[in-house]
């Protein structure tokens, strides 16, 4: 039977599994988090393009109409 023997060099071996452990779980979950953030900025570009596209069709409708109360104010 091996006698269970521990050496300095299989203790600094096993803490540092340890710790690349912990660094592939931290990295694991770094990609997903960021891979969720690229998905929400995407929705947010689209979502702030439609509100500009809504924007600018507002301002073309109202300086329509001024421009119509206006011809009707010449008019008058």
């Amino acid at each position: 039977m091996k006698p269970n023997i521990s050496y300095p060099a299989d203790e600094e071996l096993k803490s540092l599994e340890e710790k690349l452990d912990v660094l592939i779980g931290e990295y694991n979950h770094a990609k997903v988090e960021n891979l969720s953030l690229k998905t929400k900025q995407d929705a947010l570009v689209r979502e702030k393009a439609k509100l500009l596209e809504k924007t600018t069709l507002a301002r073309t409708q109202v300086e329509a109409m001024i421009s119509r109360l206006k011809d009707m104010e010449q008019n008058t």
